[in-house]
């Protein structure tokens, strides 16, 4: 025979869905505003838009810039990485990326002119790599965008975040031969921090490595961190491929790198990221 459950049970359950309720509820209301927020940012253009120089370690000359989109700070997005989380859990991605190409370009373009800098020089741009292969994204929208402010594909280095995004290798290989046909160019960032950034360098032959800022960091004393660097360089040596070691925040490091013969350079040792285009010269 089934027991009837007592008063004070179901006072209980009750009680507990109230609470469930009122979390949700809560929890529906904030996803509600950030995304008003976020809505908000794309109309206004809100975000503020940094360059980061790259430097040739070689020689000193600027190689081009990393752009960096930041939002403004709220309660809703107290800090960067809140808001590209945000962002990364809602169907939003594919239109806010668009926005930032076409936010980013615009502002490096405005720069370029007003400084007189060089026509060729490059920007690299972050992408997620599900925007590069998303069935709705138009052949040739960036092209038309590009040539709308008189700049053209070998200008722009798609620099992949997110490498454990690309499920499919080949499939997405055969993608970025499409982008490399119009000149564009391929960046895998953060190479020596994981199994997927190493994946990402074999499978997908970009044409800049980026290194790993861990392995910068005090890499003129620590040989472990040498050693893998002279592995990655050798591989890029092979591969015709460029590298560029991040995060670099020492005069020592800038020293080690260019005799170990490292290419590029980017970091604040070498240049903050800034609001204007700066060209901050190589320390001796």
């Amino acid at each position: 025979m089934k027991s009837k459950a007592s008063p004070t049970t179901y006072k209980n359950d009750l009680f507990y869905f109230i609470r469930y309720f009122h979390k949700s509820f809560q929890k529906s209301h904030q996803h509600y505003r950030q995304f008003s927020g976020l809505q908000e940012i794309i109309r206004s253009k809100l975000l503020t838009t940094y360059f980061q120089p790259i430097l040739n370690l070689q020689d000193g000359n600027c190689r081009g810039y990393e752009i960096l989109n930041r939002p403004p700070v709220s309660p809703l997005f107290p800090n960067t990485e809140s808001f590209y989380e945000f962002i990364g859990d809602t169907d939003q991605v594919f239109a806010f990326e668009r926005f930032c190409r076409e936010v980013s370009i615009e502002r490096f373009k405005l720069l370029l002119s007003k400084e007189n800098y060089p026509e060729n020089t490059v920007i690299f741009l972050n992408i997620h790599p599900q925007v590069l292969a998303d069935s709705t994204y138009r052949n040739g929208e960036t092209i038309t965008l590009l040539n709308s402010y008189g700049m053209s594909p070998e200008q722009v280095i798609f620099e992949l975040t997110e490498k454990q995004a690309v499920h499919d290798y080949v499939e997405f290989e055969r993608i970025l031969s499409n982008y490399r046909s119009q000149g564009f160019r391929i960046a895998i960032d953060d190479a020596g921090s994981g199994y997927s950034s190493l994946k990402a360098i074999v499978s997908l032959k970009p044409d800049f490595i980026k290194l790993d800022r861990t392995l910068i960091n005090h890499v003129d004393t620590r040989p472990e961190q040498q050693h893998i660097v002279r592995i990655l360089k050798q591989y890029a040596a092979d591969s015709a491929t460029h590298i560029i070691a991040e995060g670099i925040e020492r005069d020592e490091e800038i020293h080690y790198l260019r005799n170990a013969g490292i290419e590029y350079g980017q970091g604040y040792a070498l240049g903050r990221p800034d609001v204007e285009l700066k060209r901050p010269a190589l320390p001796l």
